[in-house]
């Protein structure tokens, strides 16, 4: 084939086959959504697309092209008469804004609508269709499925794939791709005997110890771990140390245990919606909780958790969906038909989390630090969270109960370091009201009749109230925290009576602070919502026994507010009202024996999960329905103008939009959560995400992946080079595979595609320069964490313990200096924990980890769907000097003094090790030079350690 025909087979995704005429030579039927769609979005989408729809116009919407078209007749289309326009003051686009179409441009649109102007969704919206594996001439040169696909293209374009890899070559290959490690010799000598006797089953052999290998997980973890932006910091700010590494354990034995993708899914987005106690699961989804977070002074915690599940929002669609929705924040998207209104729908989904920005990161899991532990963990959380929240209901029952409360007829307020405050009539009951700047460590003293005809005392109830109700709902109050409380009865005549109070309820099952700090002096913590509030809540003071009251006796209270947040933000509760209670259920809560032996029993569970060794790791908590928070859209994004209300849904681009969660739904989203959005992310109606995770796993093993554009599936990122062979995999991973990664990925390892020696061809350079024929083997340059374990593996330092604590390498001087003075504790010299695997290196945001650094690893801040690929003097001074790679070298040095006396020897061990294959004759001749140039300068280094440093830093070791 001609090599202009051969490069536009390479621009026509939409077929396996090119074809021999373009849409605008009536070759073939015009698709809108592979021929139109580009040129909208390369000339009209700028100012004629979900940004700016200038003039009412969105090219994007179906129904306004509809009227600027006559499907049939280009004569009439008022389309084309603004393109073709000879005037360029008239013509569109503007000449300010770019070019004229091109005649081929114009030709494909005149086609289009004489075809009927059919419109037709973008590729990625429409579910994978199966397809039959085409037929091709080189039967022989398959190895299944994946073969065939791209011989048949190869065959269509006239070129013949290269020939199979040595073995050892595909040794080195596979078994870095799949373990992040090189083989060792031992390894190599078996495959290669396995090889002559065995033939074909060799292959599958290795590539099943590997995906056996513990260390199939710790590789491919990290490559998740860019996706969900796994970090050991909180970002932002001070970027404070964040316990979260038990749940980058849990993907790496996901990976290990090929949990099916699906569940993989599921657990993350939502473990704890799931039935059960899991440990597993609620570590699961720490996923979403790798949010940054900004513990400044001075930031607002309400501004920052919104931040988050923006930020959720985005992570979800790009990870699992393959969609940039960023910019939908602020406008609907500029090229695909995403509106902005469908942004916010999604953060309803994530808008009920208890979590806020605030140091202490709650809410907390106690997650076993030995994951054997964590059967017998669940086993006491099954028993003790049911209990835990039968007996906040059974209390919150009281607290709620209006019949058992009797609000003062009036009542009289003081306040400390407030300016001001004053008492309304409500229809609850007098409310007292602070003016003017709240201060910290504000008391506010109110003093009221007790209501008449109370005998005896048993509860004080107090309410804080947001100061605008119907606005708070909208944007959430600060709220408050009661510090400590005191209160003194006054009987009309006689001494007044202390009030003892002995225990706290409050309105929230699971709150962040104990409610029982509020009666010890010692501290300033207390009962209180943590830090926002948007309606009101309720606590009650109970007292350890009834108190007798006297007739027109009168009652003072005192709430001190002394905590503030972020070094700015008072807790006082700015409304609030007092109402009292003589109920002696209030009593039987401590008394009753039902009652009495569940708080024994919750105490006894209680210290036997607390002596379990644990790590307090933040998760994902829903909220109690009655404190949800409604969503609304945000005006261009800004959250400080809040629009419509909006329910929790997906892009109605995508075909089947959810509509239901199961039993309770009323098919509005009213009741939809995180679960169901997880299961409809990995049902067969969603046309994305096989095709997301299969493109992802093929990337990392052929360098590139079918959609090149990992990030972006949407109408602005590249096409498949191979559709057909992206939804055959995408509906085997998903159907026949049932979901499973190592299933999927022995595929691609075995086939014949991927054995292809890496050799470029001179004919195929300047046609197929990026190899997206798939004409020649995968060579790639080893990721940041590859390099660094590979030095470590051959020269025998690697640690290889599975989990556990981050740890800190070494690093060079003066890197160190994070914004919270936080140290960085080099582990020594014969310290395991100096030469663990990288995935185990402590993950700071502010300050990355030089070698991750240099070789292009991302700092974790933000989801990276792939990483760079760049090449710097800077990545072969960290290769020669970084302390790791040379005490690498000098161990290196010291295995190859093991393989013999002379410098022939040395340097074929030390070779085999590092590039898993025996050097030719000129690369043996030229290292043995080399070898006795350095042993022949006086005082010089000892040549095995220069030769073990030059084996390091072969372009051979550093690529696959």
């Amino acid at each position: 084939m001609p090599a202009p025909l051969l490069l536009a087979a390479l621009l026509l995704p939409a077929a396996d086959v090119p074809a021999e005429k373009g849409p605008e030579e009536g070759g073939q039927e015009v698709e809108f959504a592979r021929d139109v769609r580009p040129i909208f979005n390369a000339h009209c989408s700028a100012c004629h697309g979900g940004v700016r729809e200038a003039g009412d116009l969105n090219l994007i919407d179906e129904e306004a092209v509809a009227l600027l078209v006559t499907p049939g007749d280009p004569e009439f289309s008022y389309l084309l008469d603004r393109v073709k326009d000879p005037d360029d003051e008239t013509r569109m686009p503007p000449a300010e804004h770019g070019p004229r179409l091109t005649d081929a441009e114009v030709a494909t649109l005149t086609r289009w609508i004489e075809q009927g102007a059919k419109w037709g969704r973008h590729w990625s919206f429409d579910p994978p269709q199966p397809v039959a594996p085409p037929e091709v001439e080189d039967e022989a040169w398959t190895h299944g499925p994946i073969d065939r696909f791209v011989l048949a293209k190869l065959e269509a374009a006239g070129v013949t794939p290269n020939p199979a890899a040595e073995p050892d070559r595909w040794l080195r290959r596979v078994t870095l791709d799949l373990t992040g490690l090189p083989p060792a010799p031992a390894e190599r000598t078996a495959f290669l005997e396995a090889v002559q006797t065995e033939g074909e089953p060799a292959y599958a052999a290795v590539v099943d110890r590997l995906l056996a290998s513990p260390r199939f997980g710790e590789r491919w973890a990290s490559v998740w771990l860019d996706q969900i932006r796994y970090a050991d910091s909180s970002g932002l700010g001070q970027d404070h140390r964040r316990t979260v590494w038990p749940y980058r354990d849990w993907v790496i034995d996901a990976y290990n245990d090929d949990l099916p993708y699906d569940e993989f899914t599921i657990k993350q987005l939502a473990g704890d919606l799931l039935p059960g106690e899991s440990i597993e699961n609620r570590v699961a989804t720490a996923a979403h909780r790798l949010t940054q977070s900004n513990e400044e002074g001075g930031t607002d915690d309400e501004t920052f958790r919104t931040e988050a599940i923006l930020d959720r929002v985005s992570v979800t669609w790009q990870v699992w969906q393959g969609l940039t929705m960023e910019c939908v924040q602020c406008h609907s998207h500029p090229y695909d038909p995403v509106g902005h209104e469908e942004f916010y729908q999604s953060a309803a989904f994530f808008n009920n989390t208890a979590d806020a920005d605030l140091g202490n990161a709650h809410p907390l899991l106690q997650t076993p630090k030995n994951p054997n532990d964590y059967e017998r963990a669940a086993a006491i959380d099954a028993q003790l969270e049911p209990l835990r929240h039968s007996i906040w209901q059974r209390e919150n029952a009281l607290l709620q109960d209006p019949s058992r409360w009797r609000s003062p007829e009036s009542m009289t307020a003081e306040v400390t370091r407030t300016p001001g405050i004053e008492v309304d009539d409500t229809p609850e009951g007098p409310t007292y009201r602070l003016t003017g700047n709240v201060a910290s460590n504000t008391a506010v003293t109110l003093t009221a009749p007790l209501p008449e005809g109370l005998e005896q005392l048993t509860a004080v109830r107090f309410t804080g109230l947001p100061v605008d109700l119907e606005k708070a709902l909208k944007d959430a109050e600060f709220g408050f925290t009661v510090s400590k409380v005191r209160a003194e009865v006054r009987p009309a005549e006689g001494e007044p009576q202390p009030v003892n109070f002995t225990e706290v309820l409050f309105d929230e099952p699971t709150p962040a602070r104990n409610p029982k700090d509020s009666l010890n002096l010692k501290n300033n913590s207390g009962v209180g919502p943590y830090t926002k509030m948007n309606r009101p809540r309720s606590a009650a003071f109970v007292l350890g026994k009834p108190l007798p009251v006297k007739p027109e006796s009168t009652i003072e209270i005192t709430l001190e507010f002394n905590v503030f947040e972020l070094a700015s933000f008072p807790l006082v509760a700015r409304r609030g009202r007092i109402d009292f209670s003589g109920d002696q259920a209030f009593q039987d809560l401590w008394w009753d024996e039902t009652i009495s032996a569940d708080r024994a029993e919750l105490a006894r569970l209680e210290q036997q999960r607390r002596a379990i060794p644990s790590a307090a790791m933040p998760v994902m908590v829903e909220r109690e329905p009655q404190l949800a928070r409604p969503t609304h859209r945000f005006d261009r994004g800004n959250m400080m103008s809040k629009e419509e209300r909006v329910a929790p849904g997906v892009p109605k681009a995508l075909g089947n939009p959810l509509t239901s969660s199961g039993e309770g739904s009323d098919g509005q989203g009213a009741n939809l959560d995180r679960l169901a959005l997880a299961r409809w992310i990995v049902s067969d109606q969603n046309p994305l995400t096989a095709r997301v995770e299969v493109n992802r796993l093929w990337a990392r093993l052929f360098g590139v992946g079918l959609v090149r554009t990992e990030e972006d599936f949407g109408s602005s990122g590249e096409p498949p080079s191979h559709p057909a062979l992206l939804d055959d995999l995408a509906l085997r991973f998903s159907q026949d595979f049932d979901w499973s990664r190592k299933r999927i990925l022995r595929e691609m390892a075995l086939s014949a595609a991927y054995r292809q020696s890496a050799a470029a061809r001179p004919e195929l350079k300047e046609l197929d320069p990026n190899n997206r024929l798939l004409a020649r083997g995968p060579r790639q340059r080893l990721s940041a964490e590859a390099l660094r374990d590979q030095a470590l593996f051959v020269s025998g330092l690697l640690t290889e313990r599975l989990h556990g604590e981050p740890v800190q390498p070494p690093i060079p001087d003066g890197v160190w200096k994070p914004f919270d003075n936080e140290k960085w504790n080099t582990a020594s010299v014969g310290d395991p924990n100096r030469t663990r695997r990288s995935v185990y290196t402590y993950v700071k945001r502010s300050v990355p980890h030089p070698i991750m650094a240099s070789f292009d690893a991302p700092s974790r801040e933000f989801c990276a769907a792939r990483r760079p690929d760049s090449n710097t003097p800077v990545q072969a001074l960290m290769t020669l000097n970084d302390t790791t790679f040379t005490e690498a070298g000098a161990a290196l040095a010291d295995r190859m003094r093991t393989a013999g006396d002379s410098p022939a020897e040395q340097i074929d061990a030390g070779f085999l090790l590092v590039c898993g294959r025996d050097p030719g004759e000129q690369e043996r001749a030229a290292l043995v030079t080399l070898y006795e140039q350095i042993a022949a300068l006086p005082d010089g280094p000892p040549p095995p350690e220069i030769i073990a440093e030059v084996l390091l830093n072969l372009d051979e070791a550093l690529t696959n």
